[in-house]
C-alpha cells in the first residue's frame, strides 16, 4: 500500500471531509482516504501500480479530481508533481500562496459585507434623525440594490458548495449559511417589491426590528450581508490561525535554498536545485545552507542541525560524514559530494512525513463524525420546526419574527468548531514535536503515547552513545595466535555488520593499522553473532551466552574479568574452538540520567531491557538512574517482556535503534526509534528521534498529552456551544425577556422580545470555530 497526499479546497466544516472522504473513496484504485479539515488534505491510499499513475497525472488522478469535483470541491493541482524528484519547495510554496489568495479573498468579502451592513444601518439611523418624510420604499429599494451584489457575487461560493451537497443528497455548513441569508433576503426583497407596488401602507410595513423599534423599514437586508461578512470573516481568521498551526511545515519547506554552487567542467557555477545531479560536489560557503543531502570530501566543517533535530550544540562534521539538506554551514568553506536529491533528502522525507501525520484522523473523530453527519440535517429540521411553532406563538408581527428566529437558529449552529475541535490540535502537536525533531507517524500514536506510564529503553545506542570501543582483549596462549591475529580475522567477518560493536573491532584493527582480509559466506543470529570463511577458516563472533564457555576454561576466565569489568564480552571462535575474549565499554549518554529523572518526575516507570550482560547493564542502569532491568534478553525476549508489562496493566513505550529491537517496537504500545538506528527499527516505530537524545522522551509525552488535553477541551466547547446556544436562537429566552425588555447594552443581541439577533448568532458561530483554532495554538508553547 502506497500513501500520497492532495490537497483539497473549499471545505469548511466536519460535513465536507464527510463528503470529500466519501467521494475519494468511491473511486477505483483507491483502498480507503484519511482527510483533514485542518491541513485540507487528504491522505489517499493505492495500490503500488496505482500511486505510480497517479503521480503521473494519470486517469486514477483525473479520476479523483473528477470525483471530487463532482462533490463541490476541488483538487489542488499543485500538489501532485510529475517530476519525482523535483525540490520540495516549489509545489508547497504555490500551495501556500494559494492559501493566502484564499484568505485575502475572505477578508476582501468580509470588509464589502461588513461596510455595507453598517451602510444600511446608518442610513436607517440617518432617515430617522434627519429625514423621516423619505419613503420607506425608497429606502428599501436602496438596500436592495447595495444586498443583492452581496448575496449573488460575494455568497456564490455558498450557493456552489450547498448546490453541490444538495446533488448528493447531502448537507455542509454551506447550506445552513445559504438557506439563512436567502430566507432573510427573498423576505426582504418580497417587502420592497409589495412597498415598489402598494406604497408602505402594506402587511409587513410595521414589522419589528432587531436594530432599534424607531429604525425599522420591514425588511432586513442587513441581516444577509451581516452573515455573510461575519462568517467570511470568521473563515479568514481561522485560516490565518490554521496556517500558523501549520508553521513548522512552511519553516522547514523555507529552510531548502533554491540554488547552489556546483563544480563542473566549466568551473563552479550556480545552478538551480533541480539541476544538481548524484555525484556532483557542491561548494558551500560559510553561512550558507546546505543544499541537498551530501558527503564531505575534504576538512571539516562545523554545521548548525538545530532546525532538524531541536540540538542547539554545533555538528562537528569530517571527510565523508553526511551533511544534510537545509542544515547550516557555520565557519569555513566545505565541498561535499551529492548522494540524494530532491524528495529523497532527509528534509523532504521530514516534511512529508509531517504533513502526512498532520492529515492523519485521531480515533475520538469517529464519534465527532458520526454526530456532524445528522447534525446539519437536524439543524434545518431545527429551523424549520422554530418558524412553525413561533408563526403560531410569537408575538406580532409574529410572520418576521418567526422568520428571522429560523434565520438564527440556521445561522448559530456550527458544524465548523466540531469539525476543527481535534484536527487543529493534531496539527500544532504534530508540529510542535517536529520542531523539537520528534517526527510522530499519525495522530493516534499522539492519543496512545498521552496515556503511557512505562517507558522501555533500550542499552546500546539508546542510553549509551552506541559507539563502544575495544578496550581489552585475551586471547588464550594455547592457540598459537597474537592479538592482531586474532583482531584481523574478526574485522573481516564484522566489516559486514552495521552493529556498533562490529564498528567497535573494525575501528581498532584499522587503528592498529591491520590490512582487513576479505570474507565470504558472511551469516548473521540474530541475538547471537555472526560468523564468516576468512582465510579458509570459519571464524565466529559470538555472545558468550551463545557458546559453550566451559570448552575452554582460560576463555571462560577471561569473560568473566571482562564482565566484572562492566565491560562487554564477545568471544570469537576459529573452527569452533574459541581462542579470545574482546572486552568493549560504551559511554553512557550525556542526557540519559535528566531523561530518566524527568520521566519519574512525570510519575512514569523505567525499564532497561537489553541483550547485553546482567553486569554493563546494571552499570548504566545505576548510572541513569533505572531500578528495573532484564538483561540478557533475546530480541524475541524483548516483546515477550513487552507484553508481560501489558498484561500487568501498563501502557508501554519502547525506545531502541537496532535490527534487534524491530520486534519490541511493533509490540510496545508506542515504539520510538533514534533516527541514527537500523531502518528495520525506524519502519516498526511510530515516532522518530532526529536528534537521537534520549530527553526527547519526555519532552514526546508532555507534548502528546497537551494535546489531547486540548482536543477534548475543544470538543468540550463545541458541543457545548451548540447545545447551549441553539436553543437560545429557537427562542428559550423569550418566556424571560416577556413581560421586562433586556437592558439597552443587550438590544444589539437580544430583541425587546427576548430573540436573539442573526447579526449576533453569525458572530457567535465565527467565535466559536475561531476559539478552537486558537486554543490549539497554546500547543506552539509545549513540551
Amino acid at each position: 500500500m502506497v500513501s500520497k497526499t492532495i490537497y483539497i479546497r473549499g471545505m469548511t466544516c466536519a460535513a465536507c471531509v464527510s463528503h470529500v472522504t466519501d467521494a475519494i473513496s468511491s473511486v477505483p484504485g483507491v483502498e480507503s482516504a484519511e482527510v483533514s479539515l485542518a491541513t485540507n488534505s487528504a491522505n489517499v491510499n493505492f495500490e503500488g501500480t496505482d500511486a505510480v499513475e497517479f503521480e503521473r497525472g494519470g486517469e486514477i488522478f483525473e479520476a479523483i479530481s473528477a470525483a471530487v469535483g463532482d462533490a463541490g470541491y476541488g483538487v489542488d493541482l499543485t500538489s501532485v508533481s510529475d517530476v519525482e524528484d523535483s525540490a520540495p519547495d516549489r509545489s508547497h510554496a504555490s500551495r501556500f500562496e494559494a492559501q493566502r489568495s484564499e484568505l485575502s479573498a475572505f477578508r476582501n468579502n468580509a470588509i464589502v459585507s461588513i461596510t455595507a451592513m453598517a451602510l444600511m444601518m446608518a442610513v436607517t439611523m440617518a432617515r430617522s434623525a434627519f429625514a423621516p418624510d423619505v419613503p420607506t420604499y425608497a429606502l428599501n429599494l436602496f438596500f436592495l440594490i447595495i444586498a443583492t451584489p452581496i448575496q449573488v457575487r460575494i455568497a456564490a461560493p455558498f450557493y456552489r458548495s450547498a448546490w453541490a451537497a444538495a446533488k448528493r443528497k447531502t448537507s455542509n455548513m454551506n447550506t445552513l449559511v445559504v438557506v439563512g441569508t436567502s430566507v432573510a433576503f427573498a423576505y426582504s426583497a418580497l417587502v420592497t417589491v409589495s412597498q415598489l407596488i402598494l406604497g408602505d401602507a402594506t402587511l409587513w410595513s410595521d414589522a419589528a426590528s432587531f436594530v432599534a423599534p424607531e429604525h425599522h423599514t420591514g425588511t432586513y437586508f442587513e441581516v444577509p450581508a451581516a452573515i455573510i461578512g461575519l462568517v467570511s470573516l470568521g473563515r479568514w481568521l481561522e485560516g490565518r490561525t490554521r496556517l500558523r498551526a501549520s508553521e513548522a511545515v512552511r519553516m522547514l519547506i523555507e529552510l531548502q535554498p533554491r540554488t547552489a554552487l556546483v563544480e563542473r567542467t566549466d568551473g563552479v557555477v550556480e545552478v538551480a536545485i533541480d539541476d544538481i545531479e548524484i555525484g556532483e560536489t557542491v561548494v558551500i560557503r560559510p553561512g550558507e545552507r546546505v543544499p541537498t543531502d551530501a558527503r564531505l570530501v575534504d576538512a571539516v566543517a562545523e554545521i548548525d542541525e538545530s532546525m532538524l533535530t531541536g540540538e542547539s550544540m554545533l555538528a562537528l562534521k569530517k571527510r565523508g560524514d553526511t551533511v544534510f539538506a537545509g542544515t547550516l554551514n557555520v565557519a569555513s568553506a566545505c565541498k561535499a559530494r551529492v548522494t540524494t536529491t530532491g524528495e529523497a533528502t532527509l528534509l523532504s522525507q521530514i516534511i512529508q512525513q509531517v504533513e502526512r501525520a498532520q492529515s492523519t484522523r485521531a480515533p475520538i473523530e469517529r464519534f465527532v463524525d458520526r454526530v456532524t453527519a445528522r447534525f446539519v440535517p437536524a439543524v434545518l429540521v431545527a429551523g424549520l420546526a422554530s418558524f412553525v411553532f413561533w408563526l403560531v406563538m410569537a408575538p406580532d408581527p409574529s410572520v418576521p419574527n418567526a422568520l428571522l428566529i429560523s434565520v438564527t437558529v440556521f445561522v448559530i449552529a456550527c458544524p465548523c468548531a466540531l469539525g476543527l475541535a481535534t484536527p487543529t490540535a493534531v496539527v500544532a502537536g504534530v508540529g510542535r514535536a517536529a520542531e523539537q525533531g520528534i517526527l510522530i507517524r499519525d495522530a493516534t500514536v499522539l492519543e496512545r503515547t498521552a496515556n503511557v506510564d512505562t517507558v522501555a529503553f533500550d542499552k546500546t545506542g539508546t542510553m549509551t552513545a552506541g559507539k563502544p570501543s575495544v578496550v581489552s582483549l585475551r586471547v588464550d596462549s594455547s592457540s598459537g595466535l597474537t592479538e592482531d591475529e586474532v583482531i584481523r580475522s574478526v574485522a573481516a567477518v564484522e566489516v559486514f555488520s552495521e552493529h556498533p560493536v562490529a564498528n567497535a573491532i573494525v575501528t581498532d584493527a584499522r587503528e592498529r593499522g591491520l590490512g582487513i582480509p576479505d570474507a565470504k559466506e558472511f551469516q548473521s543470529i540474530t541475538g547471537q553473532g555472526v560468523y564468516a570463511w576468512v582465510n579458509g577458516a570459519v571464524v565466529a563472533v559470538m555472545n558468550p551466552s551463545a557458546v559453550l564457555l566451559e570448552d575452554n576454561d582460560r576463555v571462560f576466565e577471561a569473560v568473566k574479568q571482562i564482565e566484572a569489568s562492566a565491560q562487554t564480552p564477545v568471544t570469537v571462535s576459529i573452527n569452533g574452538q574459541l581462542v579470545a575474549a574482546i572486552g568493549l565499554q560504551d559511554t553512557i549518554r550525556d542526557d540519559a540520567k535528566a531523561a530518566v529523572t524527568t520521566l519519574r518526575d512525570m510519575d512514569i516507570e523505567t525499564h532497561l531491557i537489553t541483550g547485553d550482560r546482567l553486569e554493563s547493564a546494571d552499570a548504566v542502569a545505576k548510572g541513569v538512574g533505572i531500578q528495573n532491568v532484564a538483561a540478557q534478553v533475546l530480541p524475541s525476549e524483548k516483546a515477550t517482556r513487552l507484553t508481560e508489562l501489558a498484561e500487568e496493566g501498563r501502557r508501554v513505550a519502547m525506545i531502541g535503534d537496532g535490527i534487534n529491537d524491530g520486534p519490541a517496537l511493533a509490540t510496545a504500545d508506542v515504539g520510538v526509534a533514534m533516527a541514527s538506528g537500523s531502518d528495520i527499527a525506524i519502519e516498526a516505530a511510530d515516532v522518530t528521534l532526529v536528534n537521537n537524545e534520549p530527553a526527547a522522551m519526555p519532552r514526546l509525552i508532555s507534548i502528546s498529552r497537551a494535546t489531547v488535553k486540548v482536543i477534548r477541551q475543544n470538543l468540550f466547547w463545541a458541543f457545548a456551544y451548540n447545545i447551549l446556544l441553539i436553543p437560545i436562537a429557537a427562542g428559550a429566552l423569550h418566556p424571560v425577556f416577556a413581560d421586562s425588555p433586556p437592558p439597552d447594552y443587550l438590544r444589539f443581541v437580544i430583541s425587546e422580545n427576548g430573540f436573539l439577533s442573526p447579526v449576533a448568532a453569525a458572530a457567535a458561530m465565527a467565535f466559536s470555530s475561531l476559539s478552537v483554532s486558537l486554543n490549539a495554538l497554546r500547543l506552539r508553547r509545549s513540551g
